[in-house]
């Protein structure tokens, strides 16, 4: 009771400072604040409400792909029309920081932050970590009589052909660290990209967004997809027969971010630091618990959902995320002509 009792203290002496800091800066800039997010509606909403509640910053949101982001952020570099970017992998804003795109910024709120998942450079800030998964449908599974998967290797079973399904790697931050795991992973590129192709024969489809392929395999339009633990988890929560497997050679994982985009709207630039330092900081990560959504918090203070899956709890990789940016464009590009616009038989 007494350390709910102090956390709620610590709460609400967040909220009050942030408060403050709003009004403060109410004379330089206006009441709203414009975005660009990976995130799903549900998720993103309750997040900026929530914000919105409690400094009363209004924030006006277009929810792309990750890789549609930062390159629509690219597009318009030269007249930015939004001022934060959210969400979406750390690779992508280690890109965009060598394309010139961000303004740096560091929370004040990230001393509850690992240092591992910090951005050496100051540009971007971190809200979540993310696991890459198998997400399966329990019904097809059962009906068929199988195990779920537990290797990448089990992916290649014939048994999964059309079964299979994941976001494309240009537009998807999800689909990308399934991309840059497999050539982590192998021991070289040719590998990878034998397993890619091989895997490509189990593939349905390729969604535009990372979230769609979990969504598929709850509502039965496919076995398997390939995403983060948290969005396969979701459906779950939400009554659905999805369960989550790992592969036991090891898996990626990402560090969400956050971040200013450069020569953003002059006007909303005090109340993009204020997001910043309210998305990082114990309140504003308790949110994913308060809304159910099983996502990692990085800040240790916050609270967290029921059943959430940790890095500790799963083999994962020596994930490279600073290699990974700066090798997205070529290899996205290897993907679609290899992978994506390869002749089927």
């Amino acid at each position: 009771m007494k350390k709910k009792i102090i956390t709620c203290m610590l709460s609400a002496v967040m909220v009050l400072s942030l408060m403050a800091s709003a009004v403060s800066a109410e004379t330089s800039s206006s009441k709203e604040l414009t975005v660009y997010t990976p995130w799903e509606d549900d998720y993103a909403t309750y997040v900026f409400n929530s914000f919105e509640e409690d400094t009363g910053i209004h924030v006006n949101y277009i929810r792309l792909g990750a890789g549609e982001m930062l390159t629509r952020v690219e597009a318009e570099k030269e007249n930015p029309q939004a001022t934060v970017m959210f969400g979406g992998g750390s690779s992508y804003y280690i890109s965009a920081t060598q394309k010139g795109l961000l303004e740096p910024y560091q929370s004040s709120e990230l001393s509850s932050t690992p240092d591992a998942y910090l951005d050496p450079d100051g540009y971007w800030n971190p809200v979540n970590v993310g696991i890459i998964c198998f997400a399966c449908n329990t019904e097809w599974f059962e009906d068929n009589g199988y195990d779920y998967p537990t290797s990448w290797e089990d992916l290649l079973d014939p048994k999964y052909e059309g079964e299979i399904i994941m976001a494309h790697p240009a537009t998807s931050g999800t689909a990308y660290n399934v991309l840059a795991t497999i050539l982590q992973l192998m021991e070289n590129d040719d590998d990878a990209w034998d397993y890619m192709a091989a895997l490509n024969k189990n593939i349905s489809q390729y969604t535009k967004s990372g979230t769609a392929a979990p969504n598929a395999v709850a509502m039965g339009e496919s076995a398997i997809a390939l995403t983060f633990s948290h969005d396969g988890l979701m459906p779950a929560v939400q009554g659905y027969p999805v369960e989550i497997s790992f592969p036991s050679e090891g898996t990626g994982y990402e560090i969400g971010a956050t971040a200013i985009i450069k020569g953003g709207k002059e006007e909303e630039m005090e109340n993009a630091k204020l997001f910043i330092d309210w998305i990082t900081s114990a309140r504003g990560q308790s949110t994913y618990a308060e809304m159910g959504y099983p996502l990692v918090p990085t800040n240790v203070k916050a609270e967290v959902s029921d059943g959430l899956v940790t890095l500790d709890q799963v083999n994962v990789i020596d994930f490279d995320p600073v290699w990974a940016g700066e090798v997205k464009e070529e290899y996205c590009a290897i993907f679609e002509e290899k992978i994506a616009n390869a002749p089927t038989e």
